[in-house]
């Protein structure tokens, strides 16, 4: 069957790819398997008891869960009946899941277990939209989404027909997804994506080596639109999806059912490699001079042996006697790691390369689906330092100011009831201003340089791309997250979350005594070692670009404590407020940026 609706891809895994784990999740210690024609029949019950309920074309369920069996089956049964699925973090705020159960107008809401279920209890009886709510484990006398597969089967009979003609008549364009970007400031916008958008993401299938018969781990949320639509290659190629039981298992899982691939972000690359480099610290001896043999050769890695014979010769040995320890470490049967979010270092790509890790780096955005352009298997379509060629019908330019504009079959609808918004971002001719900066490599690999909105002006008029320098900042190993800052002042400057699990390692051999993380920042050994670091890239750098002060803070920034986005971005805002005293201690006053942003919030306030 010709895939032109995402419930096609569950046809014919069913029909072309069968296979007794289509899915699978871990129960009790044990991974159950659901088969592609279980997948599929748990489906369509799911579509009956949808109907059963009275819901109808266009009408929104919400779900909040995380990676399982389940997911897939309520998303393909939305999809047959032309339901829009709108999947969300569970790791929003209380103001933000308010908004999107009110914004987008849903009937119905799913989430996945008691934790879940409390966070947002209160808010969901204060929505008078939500006449539904359902939990997948079974939690007092709360409808379970088994009861929707129940009603399923009492009405299969009298639905089928119908569902068949419902089925025939959603079209390519049709809304099928409504999703919330988590965004880095203000509230997040309503994506509209149809199944022509979800489905571009085919048109790279060819470019990952997975297949029929093989297996990948899936651990990043199913909600974000990046593993979601992923998924939907690997179901498209016959690939069994096994889902993590969270991030702490991923190691042991990856061990237990020997994947061929997976998706990840950058940031769960660079913890890997800290854990890999820690581990070599602690060897002695001769293991430990080769392991830094090893890793010296792989960090100067090139593709297609452009570095000769010799140091070919030299890698084979290191992947015998060292690298090969590494991909066991991942399973053994590693032939693909997908990689986005956020940029990747080189030095990551490199290494990982070089112990025939194979990574494939991506870009994209929840407006286009999400992928744009894509790294192939093996170079001449694969090049360091870059996302890749773009995707198969897909058409990117880069405007006169440096910024990525996209269009095509992958492009969203548009921002749900935002007209105007919508405007801003897609132009008259239906080109997507992306906000990001980027250029062309040989004519042919997409390479982003920075975030338009994120580049700033010093007093001194030099604009500054703070995310080139954040990056090269966090090569090193004493680094974890860095934001640059300087916006109308002399100078650039930065603050810094040090890699605390290195930095105590290290603190330790240095015999540096301290009572806590905020004592140890605040060390003069540790900070004098840290301005090495900074120098070091301050030698690459221009010099209006330079960080000239900067100021290591003992908080770990993630998603939940708001630094940082879901997808790992630096939340600017949130740290510009957090760390308010700390930027004027550096700048002997208050940041202007700041002031002006608390009077636009002030003004926008007052006018509601």
């Amino acid at each position: 069957m010709e895939v032109t609706r995402i419930f096609d891809i569950l046809t014919n895994f069913k029909e072309i790819y069968p296979r007794q784990d289509a899915l699978a999740s871990k129960v009790n210690k044990d991974w159950v398997k659901i088969s592609s024609e279980k997948y599929y029949e748990l489906a369509h019950l799911f579509s009956y008891g949808l109907m059963a309920l009275g819901f109808k074309k266009e009408d929104k369920i919400i779900t909040i869960s995380n990676n399982r069996p389940e997911w897939n089956v309520m998303d393909m049964g939305m999809s047959h009946l032309g339901v829009v699925h709108v999947p969300i973090y569970a790791t929003l705020g209380e103001h933000e899941f308010a908004y999107i159960f009110k914004h987008s107008e849903a009937k119905a809401i799913v989430v996945s277990d008691k934790s879940i279920y409390k966070t947002v209890a209160k808010i969901i009886k204060e929505s008078s939209n939500l006449k539904h709510v359902f939990i997948i484990d079974p939690l007092d006398d709360l409808k379970t989404w088994q009861s929707i597969i129940d009603l399923g089967k009492e009405n299969a009979e009298k639905y089928a027909e119908k569902l068949t003609k419902i089925k025939e008549s959603i079209k390519p364009d049709d809304l099928t997804s409504l999703i919330y970007t988590s965004g880095t400031t203000g509230v997040s916008k309503g994506v509209m994506l149809s199944h022509r958008n979800l489905l571009t993401n085919l048109n790279g299938a060819d470019f990952l080596p997975l297949g029929y018969g093989e297996k990948a781990l899936s651990f990043l949320p199913l909600c974000h639109v990046y593993e979601r639509g992923l998924n939907y290659v690997m179901q498209s190629k016959g690939a069994g999806i096994y889902y993590a039981q969270n991030m702490g298992t991923i190691v042991n899982d990856l061990k237990e059912i020997q994947p061929e691939g997976f998706d990840t972000v950058p940031r769960l690359l660079e913890k890997v490699y800290d854990k890999i480099m820690q581990k070599g610290k602690d060897l002695k001896g001769v293991k430990k001079q080769l392991f830094n043999w090893a890793v010296d050769l792989g960090l100067k890695y090139e593709f297609n042996g452009a570095n000769g014979w010799l140091y070919e010769q030299q890698l084979a040995i290191a992947n015998k006697l060292i690298f090969t320890k590494w991909r066991e470490a991942l399973g053994g049967n590693i032939k693909f790691i997908g990689c986005g979010g956020a940029a990747l270092q080189p030095r990551l790509m490199r290494i990982f390369s070089a112990a025939k890790i194979p990574i494939q780096e991506g870009y994209g955005l929840t407006e286009t689906s999400p992928l744009i352009s894509f790294n192939q298997p093996e170079w001449p379509n694969k090049m360091i330092g870059t996302v890749g060629p773009v995707l198969p019908g897909v058409q990117v330019k880069i405007a006169e100011d440096g910024e990525i504009l996209s269009k095509g079959p992958n492009l969203m609808l548009g921002y749900y009831k935002e007209p105007e918004l919508t405007k801003e971002v897609i132009d008259e001719e239906g080109w997507f201003h992306t906000g990001d900066i980027g250029e062309f490599v040989n004519g042919k690999f997409l390479k982003i340089t920075d975030r338009k909105k994120e580049m700033f002006k010093t007093a001194a008029g030099k604009y500054i791309a703070p995310q080139a320098i954040e990056n090269k900042l966090k090569e090193s190993f004493f680094i974890e997250q860095a934001m640059v800052v300087g916006q109308d002042e002399k100078f650039a400057s930065a603050l810094l979350t040090p890699n605390f699990d290195f930095l105590h390692s290290w603190a330790a051999e240095k015999q540096i005594h301290f009572r806590d993380n905020e004592e140890l920042v605040k060390n003069k050994e540790v900070i004098k070692r840290v301005q090495q670091e900074v120098n070091q890239v301050n030698n690459t750098l221009g010099e209006f670009e330079k960080i000239k002060r900067f100021k290591m803070v003992c908080d770990e920034w993630s998603p939940e404590s708001g630094e940082l986005s879901a997808k790992m971005s630096l939340k600017r805002r949130n740290i510009y407020e957090k760390y308010a005293a700390i930027l004027e201690d550096i700048y002997g006053h208050e940041l202007k940026s700041i002031t002006i942003q608390r009077e636009k919030d002030a003004a926008t306030k007052k006018k509601k």
